[in-house]
């Protein structure tokens, strides 16, 4: 997949695409299918497939406090979108006048003048311009008035009958409903981080851990889970590891040990032969939620815990693999 950053670097192979536009933050199940019919019209069509996605996410211009937390950061967002069969990722760096750009402006100006698509695939929530004011059905008229089709794709549900999005997957992920949300994404919730030196206290209870300092990302709720990780020595290869080393993470204070309750990210794996990780890059797949965090009286209570917890872990994913 070949990723542009720069509108000026947009040349003719990527003329009379098949198009589709959104920010794409978790690249949930809704997100997939419109890309697996984005793939289906340009074959259709016989043309190449682009997504166009957006650099930061507008919110963080138009509205600031009201920004969302990201789910995947671009360098994940760009691994999964290649996985998932894209040729061209056109990345645009927003800008107050772009964003504010009338949905007329936006089509005639922006995607014409630049790509000229020949199909352009979208949900059917999907707005664009100033304001949100345009709708799949004012594109649909563009579409009319300079010749590129429309191909509007329904929504995903839940198993609740809920319309799949990324505000539902954050909302899991508060929750510490870590299971729901890769039902949801259709694979594990991925938090990414550099190994960074920790208190050592793990590894005098027995249970070494690797601390992480974490992404820009969405934070799954305080709690002791199941999951697995990868390790790399670069962020951007990291995203394209498979987590496949068993593990138990654990989110939150240290609430036995010391008083002021710094956040911790940690991670204690299950291979004994994983080397020295400090300075590496480490992703945690969040599989499933075992308990919240608690205060233990002693040393002992707490070592008793954590072998509890780690077996049941352990029983987790060894379910997983055999699914």
């Amino acid at each position: 997949m070949r990723i542009i950053d720069s509108l000026f670097d947009i040349d003719d192979s990527m003329k009379n695409c098949c198009l589709t536009l959104g920010n794409f933050d978790g690249f949930h199940l809704g997100h997939r299918k419109i890309i697996d019919t984005v793939r289906k019209t340009a074959e259709r069509l016989s043309t190449k497939t682009a997504v166009m996605t957006f650099e930061p996410h507008p919110a963080v211009i138009l509205h600031p406090e009201k920004k969302p937390q990201v789910l995947t950061p671009l360098f994940l967002k760009a691994q999964l979108i290649e996985e998932a069969g894209i040729d061209f990722l056109i990345v645009v760096k927003d800008s107050y006048k772009m964003l504010t750009l009338s949905p007329a402006d936006f089509v005639k100006e922006f995607l014409m003048e630049h790509l000229s698509p020949q199909a352009i695939v979208e949900g059917d929530d999907f707005h664009f311009g100033y304001g949100r004011s345009g709708t799949v059905e004012t594109l649909a008229s563009f579409g009319e008035t300079f010749g590129f089709e429309i191909v509007v794709v329904p929504p995903v549900t839940d198993q609740s009958d809920s319309k799949v999005s990324s505000t539902i997957v954050r909302r899991l992920l508060q929750k510490g409903s870590v299971a729901s949300a890769s039902n949801t994404l259709g694979r594990n919730y991925r938090l990414m981080g550099q190994v960074i030196s920790g208190r050592g206290k793990g590894a005098e209870l027995g249970f070494p851990t690797a601390n992480i300092d974490p992404y820009e990302q969405t934070i799954p709720a305080e709690g002791v889970y199941a999951g697995y990780v990868a390790i790399n020595n670069n962020l951007k290869n990291l995203c394209a590891n498979t987590a496949n080393i068993s593990a138990i993470f654990s989110l939150g204070r240290a609430k036995t040990f010391i008083s002021d309750h710094p956040m911790l990210i940690e991670a204690h794996i299950f291979d004994n032969g994983v080397d020295d990780l400090y300075g590496k890059y480490l992703s945690m797949d969040f599989v499933e939620h075992i308990r919240g965090q608690e205060r233990f009286e002693s040393e002992e209570l707490l070592k008793k815990q954590i072998k509890i917890d780690c077996d049941k872990a352990k029983k987790i994913l060894a379910k997983e693999i055999n699914l």
